[in-house]
């Protein structure tokens, strides 16, 4: 982790998936309705949850394998969104000490939002279902803006809509699109190491300004830049 000074954020953004819900399971299994429609195996928990957030095509490069070129893929997409949709958040829950994280910034009056690459109509369906992200002040999803992440455009849409300087912006995700995103931004980068990080490259390798292991170590960080030692 980066021994960066810690100091008061003023505002906090949080990817969705991987980091702010645990949404693996349904999304599996969506991926597994594709593949039981096909006559494939399905995957494991295991092996679906590394790429988890990494989008439908994501999914289905892992389901499909080498086998992925044989098919039309858009109908298959298409299959999976829509068998995720109406199952959206059988499983899903936020992530252990993420919701003392949340209450810890309304208390404290520092603004929050999600920025996530997943489409709105997803996005917007999937938080009705957790009263705790109520207090999001904007939801940025990867249709809002022509541009997503890696782009920085949509934090700083968000960081605009809240009123906020980028540049005293903290940016939490679990993905190495995320952590590109808030560097480019002009954000303080942290990696949520309790998502679903385990990618081709290092988690140590990108370039964030803090690695960080649970929610509630997240809840401590921001503590600590509120009331710094003296």
């Amino acid at each position: 982790m980066c021994s960066k000074t810690i100091t008061k954020p003023e505002a906090v953004l949080f990817d969705l998936d991987g980091t702010v819900l645990d949404t693996a399971k349904d999304l599996g299994e969506a991926l597994n309705h594709v593949l039981e429609s096909l006559n494939m195996a399905p995957k494991s928990y295991d092996e679906y949850r590394p790429v988890a957030s990494h989008g439908a095509l994501g999914l289905l490069k892992l389901g499909l394998a080498e086998k992925f070129n044989d098919f039309e893929i858009e109908p298959l997409r298409l299959k999976l969104l829509d068998y995720y949709m109406d199952n959206i958040s059988r499983h899903t829950c936020l992530f252990e000490g993420m919701d003392d994280c949340i209450s810890q910034l309304d208390s404290l009056n520092i603004p929050w939002a999600i920025v996530t690459n997943k489409p709105a109509f997803l996005t917007d369906k999937l938080v009705t279902y957790h009263p705790q992200l109520a207090s999001s002040k904007i939801n940025v999803s990867g249709d809002t803006l022509p541009l997503r992440k890696p782009n920085p455009e949509p934090l700083w849409h968000a960081c605009e809509y809240m009123q906020v300087n980028s540049e005293l912006c903290w940016y939490v995700g679990d993905a190495q699109r995320d952590i590109e995103a808030g560097n480019r931004a002009g954000m303080r980068s942290i990696v949520a190491n309790w998502g679903y990080t385990q990618d081709k490259t290092p988690v140590e390798q990108w370039q964030a300004d803090h690695i960080v292991q649970s929610a509630n170590d997240l809840k401590q960080m921001i503590l600590r830049g509120v009331y710094p030692a003296d």
